[in-house]
């Protein structure tokens, strides 16, 4: 009688990954440091006879933003979190989305007004510019510490359930915003005082938006998988060539929608819940 061997069961633990994968998230998050310390460094050769540093300060940021979404999927695909990987992730978005980001809004934005300008006017922007940038550095970093110590955080404007959000902008949104506004110009500083002063406003409006409890959407639950990836490859592609090609536009219309959309969804969940306060009483 020959005896029947029983399948492996589905259930039984996973093989551990080697110990050289672990070094493979913290190849891209090494890299998003090295992107972040790229943008301080043109950022502070840039000047408004050669904006092109300010441009590929901002470019620097840009593609940080997708190193940073790729450690931590390729950590989770590879089952090789831990809590190193996390601290050392931390530290490089204050790195990258705080401190590059801030200090380009300052020099982009104030540290080049010309010097034509009332003498007493570029002074109260130049300290104004400081002093919003610090706080964009601030609300940045304590967004981050935040997340880090919140257990499954909830947002004061709940969306639908089985959606994923954030509690409140993520850092490198946030420093997405500032990175598109200035790739949309080109590089190109600010020499208009009153653009100075909308600028100032749109760098304190994001850092509120990082500290807020309002929520975002996280994106989470869109995946690569699929039964058709030919399919996937082929659109994935042609929208990277979009990009490159209109990156401007797009990358600016892209991180102001998402900012946007936090706002309103927090409009719309006030306004709903008005509503139905009246419909209740």
């Amino acid at each position: 009688m020959t005896e029947v061997v029983p399948e492996r069961r589905k259930g039984l633990a996973r093989r551990p990954p080697r110990r050289g994968m672990y070094v493979l998230p913290s190849l891209f998050t090494s890299g998003n440091i090295a992107l972040g310390y790229y943008a301080i460094t043109q950022s502070v050769q840039g000047s408004a006879a050669d904006p092109a540093y300010f441009d590929r300060a901002a470019l620097g940021i840009g593609f940080a933003i997708l190193f940073d979404g790729l450690d931590g999927r390729i950590a989770r695909m590879t089952h090789t979190t831990s809590e190193f990987g996390k601290e050392l992730d931390s530290l490089a978005d204050v790195i990258t989305f705080g401190v590059a980001p801030s200090l380009l809004a300052y020099v982009w934005g104030f540290r080049m007004l010309p010097l034509t300008l009332p003498v007493m006017l570029r002074e109260r922007l130049l300290h104004l510019g400081v002093f919003v940038c610090f706080l964009f550095l601030i609300c940045g970093a304590s967004r981050l510490a935040r997340f880090n110590v919140s257990k499954n955080p909830q947002p004061r404007n709940p969306g639908r359930p089985g959606q994923k959000y954030f509690v409140g902008m993520p850092i490198p949104a946030g420093a997405g915003v500032v990175a598109s506004v200035i790739h949309c110009f080109r590089g190109s500083p600010i020499d208009n005082p009153w653009v100075a002063v909308v600028w100032m406003l749109l760098v304190l409006g994001t850092g509120l938006l990082m500290v807020s409890r309002w929520r975002f959407w996280s994106g989470k639950e869109l995946t690569l998988g699929s039964k058709h990836p030919f399919q996937v490859l082929i659109v994935v592609s042609v929208i990277g060539a979009i990009t490159v090609l209109f990156s401007e536009q797009i990358l600016l219309s892209i991180a102001m929608a998402y900012l946007v959309s936090g706002i309103l969804a927090r409009l719309f969940y006030s306004w709903s819940r008005d509503r139905r306060r009246t419909s209740a009483s």
